[in-house]
């Protein structure tokens, strides 16, 4: 079976949920931050890896991190109010959903079925999008 194109969503999502289930959210009396250590060390990543797949939601609005050895990463959103498209189309940008090749420019199927797959890939985001948009980041997090 094939490998995904790249864990980034699904890394993203994991840190939303612990971070939501953590007391790192906006409602918490006393929020805390969590740092890239630890939420590396839940992800199976490395620290530059989760602090490079969070740096759109930061830049969103969602997240905000401190710098520093006690600095960390916190919700700035409340996690039901997080949906998984916008998390999707945030860590995605404008990256394909499917792995699509380069073919020969001298074979008469590859100098057409990019366009083909590029619409197969434009309906398969669309339909991932609407099933990630009934899915919030509290619904993932653990009772």
């Amino acid at each position: 079976m094939a490998s995904p194109q790249s864990t980034q969503f699904a890394v993203a999502v994991h840190v939303l949920t612990y971070l939501a289930g953590s007391g790192a959210g906006p409602s918490s009396p006393h929020p805390r931050t969590v740092g890239a250590t630890e939420l590396a060390a839940s992800t199976q990543v490395t620290p530059v890896h989760v602090r490079r797949v969070l740096a759109p939601l930061r830049e969103a609005g969602i997240l905000a991190s401190t710098p520093g050895a006690r600095g960390g990463w916190r919700l700035l959103v409340e996690p039901e109010r997080i949906t998984l498209d916008t998390v999707w189309r945030l860590v995605r940008g404008d990256e394909p959903v499917l792995a699509i090749h380069l073919p020969s420019p001298r074979c008469p199927v590859g100098r057409s079925i990019q366009d083909g797959l590029h619409d197969v890939d434009a309906a398969v985001a669309r339909a991932t999008e609407e099933a990630l948009a009934r899915t919030t980041v509290a619904d993932l997090v653990p009772a």
